[in-house]
Formats: C-alpha cells, sequence, structure tokens
C-alpha cells in the first residue's frame, strides 16, 4: 500500500471519528464542538486533495448508474458541508466570536441541523458506497477466504443495521431531518458514550443500506455490458 493511499485511509477515519464526534455537541461542549468541527472542514479539504484526479475526471467518461449517484451524492454532500460551515460560522461563540455576527442566530440555526443531520447520513451512504474497499484490504489481513468468516461478518453487520433502525428512530433522527423538530433534545445524565454508540449504529445502518443498493447497481452495470 503507498503512502499516499494510507494518508487517504488515515484522513477518512479521522473524518469519520469527528461526524460522529460533532453530533453530541452539547454533551461535550460548545467550544470543543466548534474546533472539532474546524478540524472536519481541514480533513474535508485534504481528503478533496487526495482525490484530486477523481473530481478532474468529473467532466470525461461515460456516467454509469453507479457512478451518477456517487457524483450527485458528493455534490450534495459538498452541499450540506458548506450550509453547516457557513451557518456554523454565523452561530459562533468561540472559534469565530471576533466577528460578532448577530441577527441571523434562529435561521442560522435551522440551516446547520438540516445540513448536519443530511451531511451525517449523506457520508454515511457515501462510505457505504465505498465500503467494498474497505472489506478487500480487511480481507487481504487474511490468507485465505473463509465462508465462516463471510458469514459472521455480515451477521454482525446485519445486527448493526438492525440496531441502527432502532436507535435512528429512538434519537428522533426523522424528525430532525424533516425539520419537523427545531431543536435536538440532549439527555444531559446520559452518559456521552451511549449517545456516540447510538449514532455509530446509525452510521452503521446507511453504510449497510448504501453497500448493498452500490452492489445492486454494480451487478446492473455488469448485465448491462453482456
Amino acid at each position: 500500500m503507498s503512502t499516499k493511499q494510507k494518508l487517504k485511509i488515515a484522513v477518512d477515519i479521522l473524518m469519520t471519528a469527528a461526524l460522529l464526534l460533532l453530533m453530541p455537541y452539547a454533551l461535550i461542549g460548545e467550544a470543543a464542538h466548534e474546533w472539532i468541527g474546524m478540524g472536519m472542514l481541514v480533513l474535508f479539504v485534504l481528503h478533496h486533495i487526495l482525490n484530486h484526479r477523481w473530481i478532474k475526471n468529473l467532466g470525461r467518461g461515460k456516467y454509469t448508474c453507479i457512478r451518477a449517484v456517487q457524483t450527485v451524492l458528493a455534490a450534495l454532500i459538498l452541499i450540506s458541508i458548506l450550509g453547516s460551515m457557513a451557518s456554523g460560522i454565523l452561530l459562533s461563540r468561540y472559534v469565530f466570536a471576533f466577528l460578532d455576527i448577530r441577527g441571523l442566530t434562529v435561521l442560522a440555526r435551522s440551516i446547520h441541523m438540516f445540513c448536519a443531520y443530511w451531511g451525517f447520513v449523506l457520508m454515511a451512504l457515501h462510505l457505504g458506497l465505498h465500503w467494498g474497499m474497505v472489506t478487500g484490504l480487511t480481507g487481504k489481513w487474511f490468507k485465505s477466504p473463509s465462508a465462516a468468516r463471510t458469514l459472521f461478518a455480515r451477521g454482525i453487520s446485519l445486527a448493526i443495521a438492525v440496531y441502527g433502525i432502532r436507535a435512528f428512530m429512538a434519537r428522533g433522527i426523522p424528525g430532525y431531518l424533516l425539520m419537523q423538530v427545531h431543536f435536538v433534545f440532549f439527555n444531559y445524565e446520559e452518559p456521552v458514550i451511549f449517545f456516540i454508540l447510538d449514532y455509530m449504529a446509525v452510521m452503521g445502518l446507511f453504510v449497510f443500506v448504501g453497500y448493498y443498493f452500490g452492489r445492486v447497481l454494480r451487478n446492473r452495470k455488469k448485465k448491462e455490458k453482456k
């Protein structure tokens, strides 16, 4: 594995960790939330620099179903990130407090919440579409393929996805995505690790959906070639 590939993986892991830590903002403190958000922005920019060839080739070649979905998803993620960052700057009380922007708090909070939750879902789907690369890398750790190991891994992923459905509903995420609820509910007596574990399960749910949706599209592409 090349140094660049290792750097890409490290950046993606850090982005995933930052995304999960950004969700319980009231439980970790607003100052920490803002600094993690700044770190996320830096990682996002670095991610695009490392993948500049993909961006450079957007106008080239044929667009298959899977490529079209990946491109639309990437565009929506970019919009959600820009919306989160712009609204975050307007709401900032620490990192960008020197700007002293007032009068847009209510609108900025709604945009920030909408973009943050949709960004969370879209990035998990994006990760799922590329999860085959993860399974390919982990598969190299073992000398030979194993049906039992594959079955076990699929069982674990299914269990995470099923629990992710429960956490998705229990945490009220549908209401946040549809803007039916304008404030995120936090139980301040709950350990933050429980909150993060639930959101990890929700992320796992959308990674699961993205992975198998991607497999359907790739299989369709193979059939069309035949």
